[in-house]
């Protein structure tokens, strides 16, 4: 009987994921795939929707009485922080409408750490796609941004008022989390479920090309240049372990005053 997983259609999943997904990983099951949103996905844990699933960093105190976290497969590092974004060239987001990614994301968490001296007025959730073209179009005065925005925000005349990893890494001096892994407990066992996706991300990296096409067919009409840089930035050492480096940065989030 197949497990069931959900991830991002973003590169970083979809490359790390490929074998797994593709029955490429010696003794692993096979996966009924969803690919969604990370708000989606945060929301769908809570109700044990998943054997394995991709959530925010940010959404575990709501969900590690009914999972394990997995210390592999996900998304933590340095200079791939979540960015505020205007158009206005406002120096804080007091009286701001914001579009954020969703209220339990590790991005609305930092923000909210940031900006708790002067917090924006109004706060909207919105899909992560949808968050630049509204703040370009000014539906908003300012958008909270995770993924390869990063690297394309500039196309939309925004400016970036805040890199929010850049400032974690300041304040903390550690990597920020960003996407964990989990595993439902009395469904997988975690530390089988560890290797299925540990022996993935090294399939991974050892044959890049493997996953080109099914990267690519889920990037949401992503160029391949910014595919790579993706895949470049949120795929790294912290992926295939989180080590005591990645704890401790989990650690510091979770005691974040914002939760």
């Amino acid at each position: 009987m197949a497990l069931s997983l959900a991830i991002s259609p973003c590169p970083n999943d979809t490359f790390v994921f490929h074998a797994l997904v593709h029955g490429l990983v010696p003794g692993a099951p096979a996966f009924d795939v969803t690919y969604a949103d990370v708000d989606v996905t945060n929301t769908a844990a809570e109700k044990g929707a998943f054997d394995l699933v991709k959530v925010s960093y940010a959404a575990l105190p709501w969900l590690l009485d009914d999972y394990h976290l997995l210390p592999c497969g996900g998304a933590l590092g340095r200079g791939c922080g979540p960015l505020v974004l205007t158009k206005d060239g406002r120096a804080d987001l007091s009286g701001a409408t914001i579009a954020v990614p969703g209220e339990r994301t590790t991005a609305y968490l930092l923000m909210r750490q940031w900006a708790a001296a002067q917090p924006p007025a109004k706060v909207e959730v919105v899909p992560f796609d949808q968050i630049m073209p509204g703040v370009a179009a000014g539906r908003f005065d300012a958008g909270l941004v995770i993924h390869e925005a990063r690297f394309t925000y500039q196309r939309y005349g925004l400016t970036a008022l805040a890199d929010l990893g850049e400032w974690w890494e300041g304040e903390t001096g550690l990597p920020i989390p960003l996407g964990a892994i989990l595993a439902r407990r009395g469904a997988v066992d975690p530390e089988a479920a560890a290797e299925w996706v540990r022996a993935s991300v090294r399939a991974a990296w050892a044959h890049p090309e493997a996953s080109r096409d099914y990267v690519l067919a889920h990037a949401q009409e992503m160029e391949p240049d910014v595919v790579d840089q993706h895949i470049a930035l949120y795929v790294n050492e912290f992926t295939e372990n989180l080590g005591d480096e990645g704890h401790k940065a989990v650690e510091a989030l979770l005691r974040s005053p914002a939760l």
